[in-house]
């Protein structure tokens, strides 16, 4: 296993991302990544009971508000996902970072999307994917002198992700066509890609455990790209 023995810490671990079941022994609590106590209190008793932590993941839903226009959105839809996703990742990486520099080694990572792309009827979800990765960036610099890589994960919507409903695109709030069926928003979202397909979620976990591991020890303030060809960089 490229992880035995490592000690990670999963924030969003009950979505679709974070709640993968791969081996290993697992712990479950109930923190609001934006209580800036909870947080550290987490972190801290996680890394006191197991001796450290070695890997971060923060996999958090910042519920983005999408399927209308820029021109007919409050600000307050807009900003939502930019706002949360910069606190949270804040305040999850300032936590464990204390405790990885301490040992002079550790990985944060997080999951972004193609945000040099342009999507309309999204609302804020572009700019705080670029908001994330700039603040990662940050992160590394100052952390990456003291043993500890940032790195994510760009990726393109998951299958598992899209509810098996009637209507996905409006219980997903996206972008997409009103009364179009979970088919045909994955057809749509593969044909967009060079490869005509998407990444699953087990490969999302194969690649984030190998970012995770000592394999990827030369890579930091950089990401992998799964996209299947969707983003070229």
């Amino acid at each position: 296993m490229l992880l035995e023995n490592k000690n990670a810490v999963v924030y969003g671990g009950s979505g679709s991302v974070g709640g993968r079941s791969a081996g290993g022994v697992a712990e479950t609590a109930h923190v609001d990544a934006l209580d800036e106590q909870a947080v550290d209190g987490h972190v801290d008793a996680v890394a006191e009971k197991g001796g450290g932590i070695d890997v971060s993941f923060n996999a958090i839903f910042n519920d983005d508000v999408q399927g209308t226009t820029l021109a007919d959105m409050p600000f307050e839809h807009f900003a939502r996902p930019i706002t949360k996703a910069m606190r949270n990742q804040f305040l999850t990486s300032r936590a464990v970072a204390r405790h990885m520099v301490e040992r002079g080694s550790g990985v944060i990572m997080t999951i972004t999307g193609g945000y040099r792309e342009a999507f309309p009827t999204i609302g804020g979800t572009v700019v705080a994917w670029a908001a994330i990765e700039a603040q990662c960036r940050q992160w590394a610099c100052e952390l990456g002198p003291q043993g500890v890589r940032v790195v994510w994960l760009r990726t393109t919507g998951l299958p598992e992700a899209i509810p098996d409903t009637g209507d996905a695109a409006s219980d997903l709030g996206t972008g997409y066509g009103e009364g179009m069926t979970r088919e045909e928003i994955i057809a749509g979202m593969r044909e967009q890609t060079i490869l005509k397909r998407l990444a699953s979620l087990d490969e999302l976990g194969r690649v984030a455990a190998f970012m995770a591991s000592d394999g990827a020890g030369t890579m930091t303030a950089t990401f992998a790209n799964i996209t299947c060809g969707a983003v070229l960089d």
